[in-house]
């Protein structure tokens, strides 16, 4: 998540920070998100360092992969995500940070997840940071995504009572980018989902499961 300026001046921390838990409650059970972290927890060897980017309250992605023996770190632009994130997800480590700017330690992660991190941000920066997210990702290890998928740049809508501008990269263009980064896509899918509550409109969701081939020998 970046922490891009919204209308009204707010900031997307600020925005996120007023969200708080009812994030997990309007967009809980998502069946697509759920399918690539079970794709992921089949590829990873017991330990594996997980990133988990826009990790917003720790649940279900930091959870469930802790929960199953992963090293998770999330990072997220809003520091009341990272709070909640660090009380529902203790074994795991949390911090405040934009995934712009965000330097991954040596060696990077066995795998990264990033379910819906970008898209309050101008599409110049969903590039960027898509591509910078795909280069975090070690050899052999595997990257799962969620986006709302088109040809958006800076879209204002309103979402959860809040203003905010929107962008997105077509479908076949979150794809080049990501094997333009040296990652090879093993499955993608669109699927509709309405977010729970009222007067919740459904959206389209684009699901990428890839992973970075070894290095040759």
């Amino acid at each position: 998540m970046s922490d891009n300026p919204q209308p009204g001046g707010k900031s997307a921390a600020a925005v996120f920070d007023e969200v708080g838990a009812r994030y997990e409650e309007v967009f809980a059970d998502i069946p697509g998100q759920l399918a690539a972290l079970d794709w992921l927890k089949g590829r990873l060897a017991p330990g594996a360092r997980v990133l988990d980017v826009g990790s917003g309250t720790g649940r279900p992605t930091a959870e469930v992969l802790t929960r199953a023996g992963f090293e998770v770190t999330g990072i997220d632009v809003s520091g009341e995500m990272v709070r909640l994130a660090g009380e529902r997800v203790p074994g795991a480590a949390f911090e405040q940070a934009d995934v712009r700017t965000y330097r991954p330690p040596a060696g990077g992660y066995d795998a990264v997840c990033a379910f819906f991190p970008l898209l309050v941000m101008d599409q110049p920066d969903v590039a960027g940071s898509l591509a910078r997210m795909a280069s975090w990702v070690a050899p052999g290890g595997s990257f799962v995504m969620a986006t709302v998928p088109g040809d958006i740049r800076l879209l204002g809508i309103v979402w959860m009572g809040h203003e905010v501008r929107v962008s997105s990269l077509a479908t076949e263009d979150q794809l080049r980018v990501l094997e333009d980064a040296g990652l090879e896509v093993a499955h993608h899918s669109t699927a509709l989902y309405r977010p729970h509550g009222p007067g919740a409109e459904p959206e389209q969701h684009l699901y990428v499961h890839a992973h970075r081939p070894l290095a040759a020998a």
